[in-house]
């Protein structure tokens, strides 16, 4: 069985840690796509570490990790990230995988990001410039290099082929930037990739399921920037959502059984698009600096606001989720008073539906106030000790989405989250 821990918001709700705490009960942990836009933040050994494409089960011995088909992968970014891992006594020899057809973010495709990006002028989409976006579209434009390519002894042959057609592209955006050093970068890694396991993920991944081993699908960024489900057009390259789990994997849809949703007591996006409980006021600013809300790969400030259940429930609909992990609920410890985004105002009807291209319909916020716990709950490590305050700001969210929340994270360390269902 695949159980799925995914995010419900514009990403950054904490997956990471969610999936470290999890990791323990499961036998595989697989990412199932993004790339190293995605920053998922632990603490081992009372030390940050951010991985970008690794999977957070990582540091768990026993555990296998798998980076599945549906990932793009940097060689550069991944290096550095085992370099980091092993410096923790983890030999990625044992315990990481990755599926061969896997595709692989070149140097160009970081290139052809920022030069499209730069193109927009102020109608920017907030890419993270790490090539994500046109490695996916040589991905669907049947162009692309996959991890199974570097076996190949025509590889180089192949790869200046691709380059050669990026750089035409690249000529067209005036695009003038020398990235010599990024490709002797790239090929020093990819001796690197070579020497870790390489394998055929969608054989690997069900040679597990069919021998009983519990498997944990680790997802990056967050549903509302779904490709095709999120507020596009500023939204990532790929499926975010529950479905993403099959195509990014290789697993049939029959084998799927919990869908574990993310998401913090408030809410955040990085970037440009739309974001209609954001807070342009004092009250964002002191969300922004009480959740450190920076974001783990770019450090780009974060964009604060109240919890939205207009776009909660979505995503809860739309992933199947049947339970949710609700994270930073400490953060609003020192707010007197909260409010709840229960409705949006689109063209002047109320409605609780996401609205087809959400930044053209502008939704106004409709919002239901609630009354803070303002006293601290980071120290708590049982239910009885929150406030009940907070248990009323729960149980309405419960309520209004048809699906509970069973778990509260109240700080960043592996013993900060208590049980609650």
């Amino acid at each position: 069985m695949v159980d799925v821990i995914l995010g419900l918001q514009w990403g950054d709700e904490g997956k990471g840690k969610i999936v470290d705490f999890f990791a323990k009960d499961y036998d595989v942990v697989a990412r199932f796509q993004g790339g190293p836009n995605a920053g998922h933040t632990l603490y081992v050994q009372d030390k940050k570490v951010v991985l970008h494409q690794i999977p957070s089960g990582v540091f768990h011995p026993g555990i296998i990790n798998l980076i599945g088909n549906g990932v793009v992968l940097d060689p550069v970014t991944l290096k550095k990230e085992c370099d980091t891992v092993a410096s923790f006594g983890i030999d990625l020899k044992k315990n990481l995988f990755i599926a061969e057809r896997t595709h692989l973010i070149l140097p160009t495709h970081r290139a052809l990001d920022k030069a499209a990006e730069i193109s927009k002028g102020n109608q920017k989409i907030g890419s993270t410039l790490k090539g994500i976006g046109p490695t996916y579209m040589d991905k669907t434009g049947r162009n692309g290099l996959r991890v199974g390519d570097l076996l190949d002894k025509n590889f180089t042959t192949q790869y200046i082929k691709l380059r050669m057609k990026h750089q035409r592209l690249l000529d067209n955006y005036n695009f003038q930037e020398d990235i010599t050093a990024w490709e002797e970068e790239f090929f020093e890694a990819l001796e690197f990739l070579k020497q870790l396991n390489i394998v055929n993920g969608e054989y690997f991944i069900n040679s597990q399921i069919k021998a009983g081993k519990r498997i944990l699908a680790e997802g990056a960024q967050g549903s509302m920037l779904d490709i095709d489900f999120g507020t596009f057009p500023y939204v990532t390259s790929s499926n975010t959502i529950s479905a993403g789990v099959c195509n990014g994997l290789g697993v049939a849809p029959q084998h799927i059984g919990e869908v574990i949703g993310v998401t913090k007591a408030y809410c955040t996006r990085v970037g440009g698009g739309p974001f209609p409980t954001e807070l342009e006021n004092e009250t964002g600013e002191e969300l922004r600096k009480t959740g450190n809300e920076f974001g783990a790969t770019t450090g780009r400030p974060r964009r604060c606001g109240w919890i939205d259940l207009v776009a909660l429930n979505f995503a809860c609909m739309i992933n199947g989720v049947t339970r949710i992990v609700m994270t930073k609920a400490d953060v609003l410890d020192a707010f007197s008073e909260l409010e709840i985004c229960t409705a949006y105002q689109v063209d002047g009807k109320e409605s609780r539906e996401v609205p087809f291209q959400m930044d053209r319909r502008k939704p106004v916020p409709l919002y239901q106030k609630f009354a803070g716990w303002n006293s601290p709950t980071s120290q708590a490590r049982t239910v009885d000790e929150l406030p009940a305050t907070m248990k009323t700001y729960v149980s309405f969210i419960n309520k209004y989405l048809g699906v509970d929340i069973h778990y509260i994270s109240n700080g960043p360390g592996r013993d900060q989250i208590i049980q609650v269902k």
